[in-house]
C-alpha cells in the first residue's frame, strides 16, 4: 500500500475514533479510586483502555490538527500543544496504574493509598513530582480542550459542533468534583464522543489535493 498524506490522515482519524471509544468506556466503567479496586479485573480493563486512549489520542490529535493547521492558527497550535501534553501525562499515569499499582497494593499499600488520595487532594505521603504533574494535567486538559475545540469550531474544516462538544466537554471537568464519586468519571464521556466525531470526519473525508 502506497503511503500518502491522505492515507496517514485516514489512519489518524481511525486512531481518534478508537481513542474516543476507549475514553467513553473508561468513563462508563472506571472503578472508585480505592485500594480495594486496584487488584480487580475491572481496574486492569479500564486502565488498559486508558493507556490505549492516551496513545491513540496523541496520534489522532496530530491528524486532526494537521488537517486544519492553517485555519486554526496560533489558537489551534496552543490548544494542540496543551492537549498533547495532557495525553502524554495520562499515558504515563495510566501505565503506572495498570502495571505497578496492582503489585504495590500488596507490597506497599500505603503508597497506593497515597496515590489514590492524590487524585482528590494531598496524598499524605511523599510521592515526589507525581502530585505536581497530576495537578498540572488538570489545566492542560481543561484549557487545551477548550482552546482546541474553539479553534476547530472557528476553522470550520471539520464539523464545527464536534469542536464545540470538545470545548464544552473539557470545560465541564471541574463539575466532576461536585458529583458523587461513582458519577465523576462520567464527565469524560462528551470528550470521548467528540474524539469519535472528529476522528470519523477525518477518516471519511479525503484530503483535498493541492493544485
Amino acid at each position: 500500500m502506497k503511503i500518502t498524506a491522505s492515507t496517514l490522515s485516514r489512519w489518524s482519524g481511525l486512531a481518534a475514533i478508537v481513542a474516543g471509544i476507549c475514553y467513553v468506556l473508561v468513563g462508563l466503567f472506571h472503578p472508585l479510586n480505592l485500594l480495594a479496586s486496584v487488584t480487580t479485573p475491572t481496574w486492569a480493563f479500564v486502565h488498559v483502555l486508558a493507556c490505549t486512549m492516551a496513545f491513540l489520542g496523541l496520534l489522532g490529535l496530530v491528524g486532526i490538527y494537521t488537517r486544519q493547521v492553517e485555519e486554526t492558527g496560533w489558537l489551534g497550535l496552543i490548544g494542540f500543544a496543551m492537549l498533547s501534553l495532557w495525553f502524554a501525562l495520562v499515558l504515563c499515569f495510566s501505565f503506572i496504574e495498570t502495571l505497578l499499582l496492582p503489585i504495590l497494593a500488596t507490597e506497599a499499600p500505603r503508597v497506593v493509598d497515597g496515590l489514590m488520595a492524590m487524585f482528590t487532594g494531598p496524598p499524605g505521603i511523599d510521592l515526589g513530582m507525581l502530585p505536581t504533574l497530576w495537578l498540572i494535567s488538570g489545566p492542560l486538559y481543561i484549557l487545551g480542550g477548550l482552546i482546541f475545540g474553539i479553534a476547530t469550531f472557528r476553522a470550520g474544516v471539520l464539523p464545527r459542533w464536534a469542536g464545540a462538544l470538545l470545548a464544552v466537554g473539557t470545560a465541564l471537568a471541574p463539575v466532576a468534583a461536585l458529583l458523587p464519586f461513582e458519577y465523576q468519571s462520567k464527565v469524560t464521556i462528551p470528550v470521548g464522543l467528540a474524539l469519535i466525531w472528529l476522528g470519523y470526519a477525518l477518516w471519511s473525508t479525503p484530503r483535498a489535493k493541492k493544485a
